[in-house]
């Protein structure tokens, strides 16, 4: 049933880049364990060991602050169509603020999206493919259009405001470095 690798072979590049959702997990030493969903097209794949996605502007900043405590992390995929498939990246990342030169130089990779906050960077370890048979149809009807039409409507100031305000300490009450990024 589970299958193992130590790469991003081209399949499972395919698969990921046909996927409209994902899931980022982190964790501090202490502290509550954080699971986030993530949409919209903000994930790549650099190379076979190496993949970067981008953060949104939202209520929390939940994996910003655990990756300055312990920078673990795992990505999984699901196949909501097709074949069943269910895909976990195992590695380290570190989070990029606007200001850093290695933002910039990833930037370009994305479609231009009001509201982001940052680039996160994860060397892949491993990868675990397992067999989703549980997992259920799901068809895909449309991006949620929200987020972006409200980073829009606040405009540069009133958004870093709201970061400063919202996105600056985890809900365990731990640093998230946006202020210094």
């Amino acid at each position: 049933m589970a299958s193992f690798y130590t790469e991003v072979t081209p399949e499972i590049k395919s698969f990921i880049e046909a996927q409209k959702i994902f899931f980022v997990a982190t964790a501090a030493d202490e502290g509550r364990i954080n699971l986030s969903p993530k949409g919209l097209d903000t994930f790549r794949v650099i190379d076979n060991n190496r993949v970067l996605w981008l953060n949104l502007t939202g209520s929390g900043n939940e994996t910003a602050a655990h990756l300055l405590k312990n920078n673990r992390m795992t990505v999984m995929f699901c196949s909501f169509e097709g074949k069943p498939l269910i895909l976990r990246l195992y590695g380290n990342a570190k989070m990029y603020h606007e200001s850093d030169v290695e933002f910039k130089d990833y930037i370009d990779l994305f479609p231009k999206i009001s509201g982001t906050r940052q680039i996160v960077e994860m060397r892949v370890e491993s990868l675990q493919t397992s067999c989703g048979y549980a997992v259920p149809f799901m068809d895909f009807k449309d991006e949620r259009r929200q987020l972006n039409s409200w980073a829009e409507k606040q405009g540069k100031e009133r958004l870093q405001n709201y970061r400063k305000e919202k996105n600056s300490k985890s809900i365990d009450g731990f640093d998230t470095g946006l202020l210094e990024g």
